[in-house]
């Protein structure tokens, strides 16, 4: 099954849903702000994404700024920067897709027809 850990409010996530529904792809709608994906949950996406841990944050959210994480991350580490993401949903990028084939991060509808192009609605 498909989890999409995403935030009502935020329009990226609201587009990527709406790609994902227009194509008929099945998934688990998580809010990423009550119910954040756990520290051993991102270490899996980071290792199977192949992503490097900077790109896990949400660089333009408040949290990331009021929380100086711009100057702090490159102190910080993996563990204690795991642990902030997974403490607060809104430091993560969103949305955040984790199947059992792959993890995406972010929306790209490029990225989202490579790996859902062939569902269509009713398929």
């Amino acid at each position: 099954m498909l989890l999409v850990y995403q935030y009502p409010k935020c329009s990226t996530c609201r587009n990527a849903l709406s790609w994902l529904d227009a194509r008929g792809v099945p998934y688990e709608r998580i809010d990423i702000v009550t119910s954040p994906p756990s520290a051993t949950t991102l270490e899996d996406v980071l290792a199977r994404s192949g992503l490097p841990l900077a790109r896990l944050f949400n660089t333009s959210g408040q949290s990331y700024r009021e929380g100086n994480y711009k100057e702090r991350l490159p102190r910080m580490s993996r563990a204690e920067a795991l642990a902030a993401l997974a403490s607060d949903g809104k430091l993560i990028k969103r949305p955040l897709l984790i199947s059992p084939e792959q993890v995406l991060v972010g929306f790209d509808a490029g990225a989202y027809g490579a790996a859902f192009g062939a569902a269509r609605p009713g398929a």
